[in-house]
């Protein structure tokens, strides 16, 4: 025991010696027990918002939705000198700040504790700004040479109209998706002077800023902070026309500051967690995050690529649960593609559910700041790629454009174009989304690891989401027609057309057009094509849809068989054979449905017979039995809806 002693006390000295270096924590919790909260009333902690997309994609709100446990957080609070920073619901773990060893000690003896391990250290007093993997560097003045001019467009974008263009951004805007009624969180380092800059006049105008918040102060103002998100919201935000128009206007924001620049640690992964959670639990649907992480201040939490599998670091981890909850992660790949040692993408741009994003310039060139792929477990990464290389970004002096650099501007700029996208498609989840894009890009079929699927097309993406909407049913020959029926996506400047193609004839031959109407929205239509001239075969319909001026596809085809000559139909009801021994055949012809009574009596005016059938478009044929029935005469009348039309008698 005398020797023991010693050697436990050196090792607590030790502990409270490198305790000491850090002063934020993250205490994980087993369980959420004693949960005051329930899953059968999310109205507790989740807005009517959250809960409307939970139902709509068919999310089940289950344990990771429930707050931490309250009880817990105040042991946490009281166990000594200890602030609570933030929490995360979804990874059931608390921030504090403390430098109280004996606090430390009671906590992690806490029995619903699993641990309290050390995510940053002590401030250090340095002022100036730690590599963040922001940028790649800035290049003012005129256009980057090699800009490419793109087809006009409503919008003038000035500056900004190649990054726009590349994407077809355009053609969204052009159709009157702009971001209207979206709600996107930006995470970042701070939103240098957004409440000032002529850049954001219209979205402070139309009061499109609907909150903030400061995770690394914990207050409201972002303002005063970094310049690196105001320059990442000016590519989706800015709204100065023939100057500097960003790739979804209209959108409505919410800016976090995740992010504290003097320093690199674990701690701001947790930040930024505890942001995203904040946006769901408001019902924000898509975010845009500029930030990554793989070395850190010192090397005792650095990640190693191996870690980069989208399952182990805190972001990734979060990234996932929040796709799972149905939003939309953008995420930066990262600007180490130049790096020695390390060019791969970084955290949490290696999540399984996120969008990562490289850079490239107007003309499509890969930038070769931009981080490689894949992910450490193999999935494409980077995702697709956007413009991040000679970037339009707002100066932070005066707001006008500039040039900048980075992934961290490719980011925003393709989760503008996605939000104006999800605003023409919220019948779609948000790996819908994900999916179009990248079946709309350039490399979709041969992905590599530094475009992954390449380059989106805006317009692709929205050709492929009508289609993927579109629904149809059989079609039904009936006599001399076929009718055809669907429900498509159509707006006041799109039209649906019919095509056909009869056996003998090369080409398709329009004989049916429909005119959208009113906001774009899910229609159905009917067609009844009459092919009593059409000679017997096969005949093959297509939908083409017309949307504008700029673009006309083919949406689907369907078949019909046309087995024997026909006439035209016509209201008609022929009897025989009379006299009659066995059976009495009625048959009726019509060119609408009815209900169809059949009625017949004998010479004293006694009912024999009586039958009541639904009677379909076409021709039907009553069979009935007279053979036990006296010989004499019969008189057989035929009501349609009620009205007596036709009266004949018969001899048995």
């Amino acid at each position: 025991m005398k020797k023991i002693l010693p050697i436990l006390v050196i090792i607590f000295l030790l502990h409270l010696q490198t305790s000491a270096q850090y002063s934020r924590y993250i205490v994980r919790l087993k369980d959420k027990g004693t949960n005051p909260y329930s899953i059968a009333n999310p109205s507790q902690y989740l807005t009517t918002a959250a809960i409307e997309r939970r139902t709509k994609y068919n999310i089940a709100i289950d344990s990771t939705d429930l707050p931490v446990t309250p009880r817990y957080i105040d042991s946490i609070r009281l166990a000594g000198n200890v602030t609570i920073l933030n929490t995360s619901k979804w990874l059931n773990q608390v921030a504090i700040r403390t430098t109280d060893a004996a606090a430390l000690a009671k906590i992690n003896a806490l029995p619903f504790v699993v641990s309290a391990a050390p995510v940053a250290a002590r401030p250090v007093g340095n002022n100036l700004p730690v590599n963040k993997h922001f940028d790649a560097g800035l290049t003012d003045g005129n256009s980057p040479a090699g800009e490419v001019s793109f087809t006009q467009s409503l919008f003038n974008y000035g500056k900004s109209n190649g990054q726009v263009k590349i994407h077809q951004g355009q053609f969204l805007h052009d159709h009157g998706f702009r971001g209207e009624g979206m709600k996107m969180t930006i995470l970042d380092a701070g939103f240098y002077h957004y409440l000032s800059l002529p850049t954001f006049d219209s979205i402070r105008a139309n009061h499109q800023i609907l909150g903030t918040w400061d995770f690394v102060s914990n207050d409201a103002s972002v303002d005063e902070d970094f310049e690196h998100g105001m320059k990442c919201l000016s590519t989706i935000a800015a709204n100065i026309p023939g100057v500097f128009v960003g790739s979804a206007p209209k959108t409505s924001f919410y800016l976090y500051r995740t992010e504290d620049v003097l320093s690199e640690y674990p701690i701001e992964e947790q930040n930024w967690v505890a942001g995203v959670e904040l946006a769901d639990s408001l019902g924000v649907s898509i975010t845009s995050t500029s930030l990554g992480y793989y070395d850190f201040d010192g090397t005792a939490f650095d990640y190693t690529y191996a870690d980069m599998n989208g399952n182990t670091s805190i972001s990734a981890r979060g990234a996932d649960l929040a796709a799972k909850k149905g939003m939309l992660m953008v995420v930066a790949a990262g600007n180490t593609g130049n790096d020695i040692g390390w060019n791969h993408i970084i955290t949490p741009s290696d999540a399984d559910s996120v969008l990562a994003i490289a850079a490239v310039d107007t003309l499509g060139n890969v930038a070769g700041f931009s981080a490689y792929g894949p992910s450490s477990d193999g999935d494409v990464k980077p995702n697709v790629a956007s413009v991040g290389w000679n970037a339009v970004v707002a100066n932070s002096g005066n707001g006008q454009p500039e040039y900048g650099s980075g992934t961290s501007y490719a980011c925003p700029n393709m989760a503008g174009l996605l939000t104006c996208l999800w605003q023409a498609f919220p019948e779609v989840n948000n790996m819908s989304i994900i999916d179009a894009v990248q079946q709309s890009s350039t490399k979709y079929t041969a992905p590599d690891n530094r475009m992954g699927y390449g380059i989106p097309d805006m317009k692709k993406s929205f050709v492929l989401l009508i289609k993927k909407l579109f629904t149809k049913q059989s079609p039904v020959v009936s006599a001399c027609d076929a009718s055809l029926a669907f429900s498509i996506k159509t707006g006041n400047d799109m039209s649906v057309e019919i095509e056909r193609r009869t056996p003998g004839q090369a080409d398709y031959a329009s004989i049916k057009t429909f005119t959208g109407a009113n906001e774009f929205a899910k229609n159905d239509f009917t067609f009844t094509d009459n092919i009593s001239a059409v000679a017997v075969g096969n005949i093959s319909y297509r939908i083409k849809m017309t949307i504008g001026s700029d673009t006309t596809f083919y949406v689907d085809s369907m078949q019909v068989s046309h087995a024997a000559e026909c006439v035209a139909l016509t209201d008609n009801i022929t009897i025989g054979p009379n006299p009659v021994q066995d059976d009495l055949n009625i048959k009726i012809t019509r060119t609408t449905p009815a209900k169809v009574d059949i009625n017949i009596v004998n010479a004293l005016g006694q009912k024999v017979f009586s039958k009541t059938t639904q009677q379909p478009v076409g021709i039907n044929t009553e069979s009935i039995p007279m053979k036990a029935m006296s010989r004499g005469v019969y008189f057989v009348s035929v009501f349609v809806d009620g009205k007596k039309i036709f009266t004949k008698q018969i001899l048995k």
